[in-house]
């Protein structure tokens, strides 16, 4: 673990040229790792609990900005299908869109002292107050 985190952050100073977003958890989250279609699951809230019961809970940026244009490319879905997706699942009574936040910093914040929660952040932003599960390259 301690080899991946250097290796991570020799990359940021080495700078990509592009930005890359990290997916991040509170750290009482347990899992280490997090696939594309697993995120996609949490962010359409087609799954609403860890493996442990514990309510997952998202975190999405009120702005349109590069970060949350790659973290929704990368879902394969627009925001303003997400948007629709969860508006029709809280006029079904079936969970609430997301918390909007005003910023990454914001996000980073809310994702430390959430228990369960999980979101994105544009890399260079990542402390070890979270779990990185993920980084998206633009390619992705």
């Amino acid at each position: 673990m301690y080899i991946k985190k250097v290796l991570f952050v020799i990359l940021l100073l080495c700078g990509s040229g592009y930005s890359q977003v990290a997916i991040i958890a509170n750290k009482s989250v347990k899992l280490d790792k997090i696939e594309q279609a697993e995120l996609l699951d949490y962010y359409s809230r087609d799954l609403k609990f860890w493996d442990n019961g514990d309510p997952i809970i998202i975190f999405d940026l009120k702005v349109k900005n590069e970060i949350r244009d790659i973290f929704y490319k990368y879902l394969g879905k627009s925001s303003s299908r997400m948007k629709s997706i969860w508006m029709k699942k809280m006029l079904l009574g079936e969970g609430d869109p997301p918390e909007p936040l005003d910023s990454e910093e914001d996000m980073l914040e809310k994702i430390i002292e959430t228990p369960g929660s999980i979101g994105f952040i544009n890399a260079e932003l990542v402390t070890d107050e979270v779990k990185l599960l993920r980084i998206i390259n633009d390619e992705d």
